[in-house]
């Protein structure tokens, strides 16, 4: 035994941990886009009117995804298999696609999450009394 093997755990025998090997290292399982994500998407397209699409890049947690942003609003997110599929899908909706990178998000998605925590908060305060 080595002089640091003692503080190494010795020559204990090391199983293998996923789910301590990814704490460890800061990697992340990331769940891919399948068949309900895309139902989700053009049922929603649609069910609204004044619709668009903003192509969120790959991020640490999340693989590239799709947001769809009503003209009041009100919004939804899906993973999609890449910035092509996103880009067509919207094209073929009719629903005019933006790069989330380089152009943001809409301010009627941010008003709307506003609106949408104040009538929690109301809600909040009759329920409590």
């Amino acid at each position: 035994m080595g002089l640091f093997d003692r503080f190494r755990g010795g020559s204990k025998i090391r199983m293998s941990n996923p789910a301590r090997d990814a704490a460890r290292t800061g990697s992340t399982r990331v769940r891919a886009s399948d068949r309900g994500d895309e139902e989700h998407l053009r049922t929603w397209v649609q069910e609204r009117r004044g619709v668009e699409g903003f192509v969120e890049p790959r991020t640490a947690v999340s693989e590239i995804t799709l947001l769809l942003v009503a003209h009041d609003g009100e919004w939804t997110r899906r993973r999609v298999p890449s910035a092509k599929w996103a880009h067509d899908f919207c094209n073929r909706h009719l629903v005019p696609s933006y790069d989330a990178a380089v152009v943001g998000v809409p301010q009627r998605m941010r008003d709307y999450n506003s609106r949408v925590r104040k009538a929690q908060k109301e809600q909040l305060r009759r329920d409590l009394g």
